[in-house]
């Protein structure tokens, strides 16, 4: 018996009476063109793709990405999580739209007009070590203590400076955090405070809000960066699909 090697893999799901770009395509090597697979008032952006072949490669997970932003910034998007496939477009109404329909359906309305944005903020090294540095009189006197010395032979002031460092970092985060969310909150629907992903993460938040007001939430950001200026760097990515604020969607098993 044959095996079948095309399947359909998904990306997110629209309103039904949106128009794709002509132009749009899926993932993979040689991708196919992204299709609508309707069912009622919604829609699935799909595409046909060779399940024999690996995927999880960086390059699909890009192509995934930016066909949701671009989506977003003409209509609602639910993104779909990355690696969904399923046998045909039959299975995509019977086995995901059609159990979902009036959820997602509420769910689109609920997100017109709006979009993610993530706000990315980094300390600057060399400033946020002089803060504590300047602060902490103990971490002070142990900067100078270990100043030219060997690793080995002052072993135990290096780990009490590191351990110092580390919870000054920390404090710092918290409140840097409180004030990024209070610069943010006018402009939000929803918001996500993300886990530092590196030691020098200062406050990185995902944010839901109406594209319309994204000048304004624009010139927030730009007067915090301006006080922060020379100790935090702010970096401003979107508009985004939604990925933090939806649900996992899955189709049933």
């Amino acid at each position: 018996m044959a095996t079948a090697t095309a399947g359909v893999y998904m990306f997110g799901i629209v309103p039904a009476d949106v128009d794709l770009d002509p132009e749009a395509r899926g993932i993979g090597d040689d991708p196919a063109p992204v299709q609508l697979v309707r069912h009622g008032d919604i829609a699935a952006m799909v595409s046909e793709i060779n399940v024999d072949r690996p995927l999880g490669r960086p390059q699909d997970l890009l192509a995934h990405e930016r066909l949701l932003d671009a989506t977003v910034a003409e209509v609602p998007v639910l993104p779909i999580r990355f690696g969904a496939i399923l046998t045909g477009t039959d299975a995509v109404v019977d086995e995901l739209l059609a159990p979902n329909h009036d959820e997602l359906l509420a769910a689109l309305r609920d997100l017109d007009g709006k979009a993610q944005y993530v706000v990315k903020s980094r300390y600057v090294e060399a400033a946020v070590l002089g803060e504590i540095l300047a602060e902490q009189p103990e971490a002070g006197r142990l900067r100078e203590a270990i100043r030219g010395t060997s690793p080995d032979a002052t072993r135990a002031e290096r780990v009490r400076l590191g351990e110092l460092i580390t919870r000054g970092i920390e404090a710092k985060r918290e409140a840097d955090i409180r004030k990024l969310v209070a610069v943010c909150e006018p402009f939000s629907d929803a918001m996500d405070v993300r886990e530092p992903a590196h030691e020098l993460d200062a406050a990185n938040v995902a944010v839901l809000a109406e594209t319309a007001r994204e000048k304004e939430f624009v010139r927030a950001l730009d007067d915090l960066a301006e006080e922060w200026d020379g100790r935090v760097t702010i970096r401003l990515l979107g508009p985004l699909a939604p990925y933090d604020f939806v649900t996992d969607l899955r189709p049933e098993a």
